[in-house]
C-alpha cells in the first residue's frame, strides 16, 4: 500500500492494484461560498493531477472535499464514487460514472476493492456525510478514513482495520467547540480498530489560510502527544507523519487478524 499526500484531505490511496484519488483539492484557491472575506486558503505550489486514476472518492459535498475547480480539470470519464450530497457535485460537472454511497451501503471497484461506507460527520441540520472502509479483496488490508473525527460506533465490526487516516487534532472555534475533533477521536480509533499504522489528516500542509475564521480558529494536540497516550495504553500502532507530495510505503505486516 502507498499513500501520497496532497495537504489538507486530499489524498492518493495505491491499493489492491488501484489508484483512488480521495477528497481532490489541487488547484485554485479553497473557498466556501465565494466568502473570501471569512476563509480562503491558497496552495503554496498547485499540485500535479495524478495520472492512471481508477476512481474519485469523496467523502463530503463541501467545498474542501468535493472542490469544485479541482473537478473541473479532471477527466470526466474517471468513476466517482461518493457521498449523497458529493454525488450531486460530481453530477452537476458531467461526470458519466457516478455512484451516491450512504452508509451502509458498499461499492466495488474493478472486483479488487470494496468501498464500504460509513456515518461520518453531521453538516447542516440533518446532512449526513460518509467516512470510508476500504477492503482489498485478495490481500486483506483494510483501511479506514474519517476527515472531521466524527465516528460511528458501528465501524467496531471491521477491526481490526491496519491503516486509519484520521484527523488527530482539535480545530476550535470560540463558542462552537470542535469543528475538527481530532484528539479524542485518534485514540479512540486505536482501542477500536487496533490498527498497525494511524495518519493524520486536515492537517495543513504547503497551504496559507486567510479570513475570519483563520484568526478565530485554535489548535490542539499534535502527532508526538498521540504517540505518547497510546504508549501509555501499550498500543504498538505507529504515528507516521506524511511528507506533503512525497509517496509514502506503509510498512504494512500480514493483515491484523488474517
Amino acid at each position: 500500500m502507498y499513500l501520497t499526500w496532497f495537504d489538507s484531505n486530499t489524498w492518493l490511496i495505491e491499493m489492491a492494484g488501484q489508484r483512488l484519488l480521495l477528497d481532490p483539492w489541487l488547484v485554485g484557491p479553497l473557498t466556501f461560498g465565494q466568502a473570501e472575506w471569512l476563509f480562503k486558503a491558497v496552495r503554496v505550489h498547485d499540485r500535479p493531477i495524478p495520472d492512471a486514476i481508477a476512481l474519485i472518492l469523496l467523502s463530503q459535498g463541501l467545498p474542501d472535499h468535493a472542490h469544485v475547480p479541482t473537478l473541473e480539470k479532471l477527466d470526466r470519464q474517471i468513476p466517482v464514487v461518493g457521498s449523497p450530497q458529493a454525488a450531486k457535485v460530481a453530477q452537476s460537472l458531467g461526470y458519466t460514472q457516478v455512484t451516491a454511497l450512504a452508509p451502509g451501503e458498499t461499492h466495488r471497484v474493478n472486483d479488487r476493492l470494496d468501498i464500504h461506507a460509513t456515518r461520518g460527520s453531521l453538516v447542516g441540520p440533518t446532512t449526513v456525510e460518509n467516512g470510508y472502509v476500504l477492503c482489498d479483496r485478495d490481500q486483506g488490508h483494510k483501511l479506514y478514513y474519517e476527515p472531521h473525527g466524527f465516528n460511528d460506533t458501528r465501524i467496531q465490526s471491521f477491526a481490526p482495520i491496519d491503516v486509519v487516516i484520521t484527523p488527530i487534532v482539535d480545530m476550535k472555534l470560540p463558542l462552537l467547540g470542535p469543528i475538527i475533533r481530532g484528539k479524542q477521536s485518534a485514540q479512540e480509533l486505536a482501542q477500536w480498530l487496533q490498527p498497525q499504522v494511524v495518519i493524520p489528516t486536515a492537517a495543513g500542509g504547503d497551504i496559507q489560510m486567510t479570513g475570519l475564521l483563520d484568526r478565530l480558529l485554535r489548535f490542539e494536540g499534535s502527532a508526538d502527544e498521540l504517540r505518547q497516550t497510546l504508549a501509555q495504553h501499550g498500543s504498538r500502532t505507529q504515528v507516521l507523519e506524511p511528507t506533503p507530495g512525497e509517496r509514502l510505503a506503509i510498512p504494512l505486516t500480514t493483515p491484523v487478524g488474517s
